[in-house]
């Protein structure tokens, strides 16, 4: 069954049993301190589950793309990814009212495993392969019940006790970050068979060894809300956040022997043995992977805006991207190539994501010129090596020149001569300790992001006055009296160009524009010509925000801003920068 169908028959499922299905949300989380990226379904739809804002819906469903980095140094395996589909279906309880099954309204524990339970069944999923965890409490978490309903009711439901795991709250609490809706989680496993398990009498689905595969958590029970101190405050209504992954999904359903067996990366990974044509081996296939993985994840990311930095997201971004540099150079492929695994997975993925294709001219661009900077510092990087003779301080060569540590590693294998990796690892540690010192210190100033914000619409508006209405929004970050810019455009402004747009920016400040904020369909906002950076999201939205500056800037956002022009002082644009062909990029300081 090809990827397509399963994401077509999952959502069917849940809208035939009243699910409305919702639009997907970016990567990146529109308001959510919290979170780097979008790491979950539920994640986009936090305030629903702590009844800070009304669902639009009580039962909902969609297919949500996520990037977690919290297993990066376990990809290349059979399962785990950075960059995944969720396919989700929750129930968002209700103060004061009772739960009930029929109808449209809210469901709880019992329900999701029928719900479950059916779903598999109708894919024809073999149940005497499953086996199902269950929160039995933890002495860690003192106050905290064992989860003896959900258990009951798998047991109801013809569940032999035998396939019924008891799991302490790392394997089966479920936390949506460092604040924020929690609770005890049920997951379906499918065992692979013994072939592919470790052949201990001791196997079984605890153990880590690959054979069993979470292919469904059937509900987390979100009845917590973690505080900013760790404590669990319960939420006075019930709700639950189910979850199942495509990928894994479409292993089990086609047969494959990993996720990478699948549709959804085949053309990528063929493309990937076709320019290494190394040595089918353990070691060139973990290579492969991390390749197919990393660049799905790049083009993902870049598409929804975020562009290769030194910090957060495009630190993130960089290094994903470094790494299929990295794995490309171990399995000798010559000349650039990164552009040509992004073209599969855009034409393996523009019919459901369009806006792949709308963002291809960008993201080729971006690449691009990553893997030219990357084949700069390998250039650099093995130069000092050869220099090192020996005696090699990879480290030195890591945090000086730039040179990854997988190179050196090769490197000194091909020599003869040995790393000790624990000089590295103490080293890159007292780096980390020193870094996190200096963000703590930096501290963070929400007032002044407002303002931030206010002026990149300004900045945005009046790029497109000077310039023409051909210039688009590409990319952007916000921080406390900083503005990162980038735009579509095919040159370097003129210095007159520069200053023309900042005394436009500036004029609008003095003339005390109110920045207003209001509630509109997709189809009206653009028809009063608001700009939009995700606009796929945007379309398929119910409901948006459209913030207005005076007559001078429409743009969809989801803020926050200042109340008026006058807040801020001026806007000084620093410098401009070429992120690659066709893009460019604006430094700019906010003062106010």
């Amino acid at each position: 069954m090809l990827s397509r169908e399963i994401r077509r028959r999952f959502l069917s499922f849940f809208k035939k049993r009243g699910h409305l299905e919702i639009p997907q949300s970016s990567l990146v989380p529109e308001y959510d301190p919290t979170l780097l990226f979008t790491n979950s379904g539920m994640a986009p739809l936090k305030s629903y589950f702590l009844g800070a804002k009304n669902p639009p819906a009580q039962r909902l469903t969609n297919v949500q793309k996520c990037v977690r980095t919290v297993d990066i140094d376990s990809v290349g395996d059979i399962h785990h990814l950075t960059f995944f589909e969720m396919m989700g279906n929750w129930s968002i309880g209700q103060t004061g009212q009772p739960f009930r099954k029929e109808g449209n309204g809210p469901y709880f524990k019992k329900e999701a495993c029928e719900f479950a339970l059916e779903l598999l069944a109708e894919f024809g999923i073999d149940q005497a392969r499953l086996h199902f965890g269950v929160f039995a409490g933890d002495s860690e978490m003192p106050g905290i019940p064992a989860d003896e309903e959900t258990k009951k009711a798998w047991l109801s439901l013809g569940i032999p006790n035998r396939r019924i795991i008891d799991l302490a709250g790392k394997d089966s609490f479920w936390f949506s970050g460092p604040t924020g809706p929690c609770g005890p989680n049920t997951d379906v496993l499918y065992d692979l068979g013994p072939e592919y398990g470790c052949a201990t009498p001791a196997c079984r689905p605890t153990c880590d060894c690959g054979r069993f595969l979470e292919i469904w958590n059937a509900g987390v029970f979100i009845t917590y809300n973690r505080q900013p101190d760790g404590s669990l405050a319960e939420i006075p209504f019930k709700s639950v956040d189910a979850g199942a992954g495509l990928e894994r999904f479409a292993a089990v359903l086609q047969k494959g022997k990993s996720v990478y067996d699948t549709d959804l990366f085949q053309p990528i990974v063929s493309e990937i043995e076709s320019l290494a044509q190394a040595a089918a081996n353990e070691v060139n296939q973990r290579s492969v992977r991390i390749m197919a993985d990393h660049v799905r994840t790049a083009v993902f990311l870049t598409a929804d805006g975020v562009l290769p930095s030194n910090v957060e997201r495009g630190y993130v971004l960089r290094r994903l991207i470094r790494r299929v540099l990295e794995q490309g150079y171990l399995l000798e492929i010559n000349g650039y190539f990164i552009n040509q695994l992004a073209e599969k997975v855009i034409e393996n993925y523009f019919d459901i994501y369009p806006n792949l294709d709308q963002a291809r001219s960008v993201i080729a661009a971006t690449l691009e010129n990553e893997e030219k900077s990357f084949a700069e510092t390998l250039k650099k990087g093995l130069r000092e090596l050869n220099k090192m003779d020996r005696r090699i301080d990879a480290f030195k060569l890591f945090d000086t020149f730039g040179l990854p540590l997988s190179i050196t590693e090769e490197y000194a294998r091909r020599a003869g001569i040995e790393i000790n990796p624990d000089t590295y690892d103490k080293s890159m540690q007292r780096q980390k300790e020193r870094a996190r010192a200096a963000n703590k210190k930096e501290g963070y100033e929400p007032e002044k992001v407002k303002t931030a914000h206010t002026a990149a619409h300004l900045l945005n508006a009046a790029l497109r006055k000077i310039l023409g209405n051909n210039v688009h929004q590409a990319g952007q970050k916000i921080s406390p009296n900083r503005v990162r810019h980038d735009f579509t455009f095919d040159r370097a402004l003129t210095p007159v160009e520069i200053i023309e747009v900042e005394n436009l920016i500036n004029e609008k400040i003095k003339e005390n524009l109110p920045v207003v904020c209001r509630e509109t369909t997709f189809e009206e906002a653009k028809r009063l010509g608001a700009e939009a950076l995700f606009e796929e999201k945007y379309r398929a939205a119910d409901k948006i925000t459209l913030y207005t500056v005076g007559d001078f800037s429409r743009e969809l956002c989801a803020g926050p801003h200042a109340a008026a022009t006058s807040e801020l002082k001026a806007v000084k644009i620093e410098k401009q920068a070429s992120v690659g062909k066709g893009v460019r990029r604006i430094y700019a300081e906010v003062v106010g």
